[in-house]
């Protein structure tokens, strides 16, 4: 009798599991009539860039999708164009190297698609950054491959062109944690560029670049178009003291002289900075 329940308990569920794969197969091959969409594969993001007279090259990804994509053999050639939605101007923001780009199956159907943006004439920051629409207008190659019918928005960033790096004299205002002023002068202040709009002191606080030890001396500011953050960052990358801008900064193009505000705490107890920065020529 055991032998007999095991063989029908054995049976039903075979025959459970034969009807869950019939019904997936089936629902799997009612997809199978519709067409593949070849397109953006992104629906909008954003270029980030500075205005210094220069060009600046992108790229945005694009693919071909759907049911039957993986029987596709031929090059499908799609063309892009810019839509009249656009806020971008072309040949004044941006420009197309080629309207067309051609998708193959020995890419698996992947692309990327070429987008220069131009900055010469530009003054930033813009009172509203431009939106480059770029619009798929045919997709062609294969007889079940079409536009997938959806734009891709863009936005632009244009930012001012920053050089900060050199040397400085440094003069520290500091208000210590129990409210009194001093004042320190440094003659050997010297800032670096570690990126794009982004800056490393040699000083931080009323400390010396040895006692900050074995932390990286000094802090990391961002110029933004003359003005100047302070991140939230820990003292000399190392220590629980919390540094962070009080108050926007200043960069004066005329004298080259940064004036930047911060503060170092911890438990609650803080010092604060006005530091002035003016550049040895």
């Amino acid at each position: 009798m055991k032998t007999l329940k095991y063989i029908l308990i054995l049976v039903l569920s075979l025959g459970a599991l034969n009807s869950c794969l019939v019904d997936q197969s089936t629902r799997y091959d009612a997809n199978d009539d519709g067409p593949n969409l070849a397109g953006f594969a992104d629906a909008r993001t954003a270029f980030s860039f500075v205005s210094d007279g220069n060009e600046y090259g992108f790229t945005v990804r694009m693919k071909l999708i759907g049911p039957t994509s993986m029987d596709v053999t031929e090059d499908i050639v799609v063309t892009v164009d810019n839509d009249p939605s656009s806020t971008a101007i072309e040949g004044t923001h941006f420009s197309l190297p080629s309207n067309t780009i051609t998708l193959k199956k020995a890419d698996n159907y992947l692309g990327l698609f070429p987008i220069t943006i131009l900055t010469e004439g530009i003054n930033a920051p813009l009172a509203k950054a431009p939106v480059l629409v770029l619009k798929v207008v045919s997709a062609t190659g294969a007889e079940n491959v079409i536009n997938n019918g959806k734009n891709l928005e863009i936005t632009l960033n244009y930012g001012c062109f920053s050089n900060l790096a050199g040397a400085y004299t440094l003069t520290i205002d500091r208000i210590s944690t129990t409210g009194v002023p001093s004042q320190i002068i440094r003659n050997d202040e010297v800032i670096t560029q570690t990126g794009v709009g982004t800056y490393r002191t040699t000083y931080v606080g009323h400390w010396t670049p040895a006692q900050m030890a074995p932390g990286t001396p000094g802090f990391t500011f961002t110029d933004v178009c003359n003005e100047i953050t302070v991140p939230e960052q820990n003292l000399a990358d190392y220590y629980a003291n919390i540094v962070e801008g009080t108050a926007i900064g200043s960069y004066n193009p005329e004298t080259g002289v940064i004036i930047i505000e911060y503060s170092v705490c911890y438990a609650g107890a803080c010092n604060l900075y006005t530091c002035t920065y003016v550049p040895q020529f």
